[in-house]
């Protein structure tokens, strides 16, 4: 089984490329942001934690709210990384024992793993391979524009605080160029794959 991390910027088109890789791979698929929010219901290993943090104020019928906690963390700058360090390393552990159930099993060839900050959080240390889904930052923002309705500003803010071109680049073993025909994009992926 092979263990591939896919990152890239907002708007590059990470959604379609997984899409194609479920439908055409013996494999299995996570999202880090799926997985921290199940990490962070009640009853499960965040929860506690993010609520002696942040306080009962993130909650909203007993369960924690993303718009009241966003509020929360936003308020001061220290919680953004307090938070992190609750959620980050819960959600690495979540993957590493997921891992080692799928390698006992030896059912599906790949496990992928998706998440913006796969290289921030040190991913390079347990994924085989990372890989850079790539699209021009025009691109990017057409269809940010387009499938989001996100402004220039929104734009503008979120791009500001993702890495540079560069830095995906030198930290991923493999780029997709997804800044054309998403046909073009799939046919990389076969023959990286059928390179394994």
């Amino acid at each position: 089984m092979k263990l591939i991390g896919i990152t890239g910027g907002v708007g590059a088109g990470k959604s379609e490329i997984i899409s194609y890789l479920e439908s055409n791979y013996n494999s299995r698929i996570e999202y880090a942001d799926k997985v921290a929010h199940m990490l962070e219901e009640p009853g499960q290993v965040c929860f506690d934690k993010l609520v002696k943090l942040l306080g009962k104020e993130i909650l909203k019928d007993g369960k924690i709210d993303n718009a009241a906690m966003a509020k929360v963390m936003f308020s001061d700058d220290t919680l953004v990384d307090k938070v992190n360090d609750i959620v980050h390393p819960a959600v690495k552990d979540y993957f590493l024992k997921e891992i080692k159930a799928e390698r006992r099993k030896k059912k599906i060839d790949y496990f992928f793993i998706e998440a913006a900050l796969l290289i921030e959080c040190g991913y390079e240390k347990i994924v085989d391979e990372l890989w850079y889904v790539y699209a021009s930052e025009e691109t990017r923002r057409k269809r940010l524009k387009a499938s989001r309705s996100y402004s220039d500003e929104k734009i503008d803010a979120i791009l500001s605080n993702q890495l540079s071109e560069d830095e995906f680049r030198k930290a991923c073993a493999f780029v997709i160029d997804n800044d054309g025909d998403i046909e073009d994009a799939y046919k990389q992926i076969d023959i990286r794959l059928g390179g394994f």
